[in-house]
């Protein structure tokens, strides 16, 4: 994941995308997915920006391309942060851009589906949702 400036054209965000997707694959990484993910607010004010272009990108690699990536980014004006993430386990999958098309919840075990929207929750006595099952079993006790 890395943050670009918020004042830089689309098309400049663009060209910044293209350009570190060819970068990584030029150091030995495999592209599994990129995304721009939009202008967000930040957490904190970095470099007197409140609002940074957050983009995703998904790679796979022996590891020894990351320190190069890192080292380009940091050079450059446009990033102003930029965090890497080692993902254990299931490799991610690109997520279809097709909207209009419904998709079940949980395409491997749909029954998970069903027996979580079956159940209620629990709730803990104390608990600000369950006052009136509190008094009710405070006056059940009394009598």
């Amino acid at each position: 994941m890395y943050i670009l400036r918020p004042d830089i054209a689309e098309d400049e965000v663009t060209n910044h995308i293209n350009k570190y997707n060819k970068l990584l694959e030029e150091f030995g990484g495999t592209i599994l997915d990129s995304q721009m993910r939009g202008k967000r607010r930040l957490a904190y004010q970095i470099a007197k920006h409140r609002e940074g272009v957050y983009v995703q990108l998904s790679h796979q690699g022996d590891g020894q391309h990351i320190f190069k990536i890192e080292k380009a980014m940091r050079l450059g004006e446009d990033v102003i942060r930029y965090m890497t993430v080692k993902q254990e386990g299931p490799l991610p999958t690109p997520k279809s851009s097709n909207k209009s098309t419904p998709q079940p919840e949980n395409k491997i075990n749909p029954e998970v589906n069903e027996e979580s929207k079956e159940s209620k929750p629990e709730t803990i006595p104390g608990d600000s949702t369950s006052k009136k099952e509190d008094t009710e079993i405070k006056k059940s006790s009394e009598s």
